[in-house]
């Protein structure tokens, strides 16, 4: 990957105030397409820092993050409708890379609630939303969900 310069990211906080962060621009030489390189604490598509929408996911009822219903909900439906691609991401990974006591199979409704499932993988501390993230965009199986997007 060749650096190709940079582009500013904006991402609100904890206390719902805007932030700009100056994002790289790396085209890849196999390819030629362009990839950002993107701190820990945001994840692709989305508007706020990783924190605040792990606390919301969480703590749906005692968090403190000042952000609109609708995008509260939106963020619990992106969660519910990824958790299971995101544990099977994981877990070939996993079996990929050779790691041992690989989970057989937490995608299935009976083996407990999404964050418990989750939770089995990546930890249930600070920061398990951003160890999810990191390794399935790193190995390129992230999927945006943006509504529209031009196809080649």
């Amino acid at each position: 990957m060749l650096v190709r310069g940079t582009r500013n990211r904006k991402a609100k906080d904890h206390t719902g105030q805007s932030k700009t962060y100056n994002i790289r621009r790396l085209k890849c030489t196999n390819c030629g397409t362009i990839h950002h390189e993107l701190p820990d604490l945001l994840i692709p598509y989305k508007r706020y820092e990783a924190e605040c929408i792990e606390d919301v996911l969480t703590n749906p009822s005692t968090h403190i993050v000042p952000a609109d219903d609708s995008t509260l909900s939106r963020w619990h439906g992106w969660f519910l409708e990824f958790v299971d691609y995101w544990i099977g991401c994981l877990t070939s990974i996993m079996i990929r890379t050779n790691q041992e006591n690989t989970p057989l199979d937490y995608t299935s409704k009976d083996s407990g609630a999404a964050l418990q499932r989750i939770g089995r993988l990546a930890g249930d501390a600070n920061g398990w939303l951003t160890r999810i993230v990191r390794p399935i965009v790193n190995i390129n199986f992230w999927l945006h969900t943006r509504s529209a997007f031009i196809v080649q």
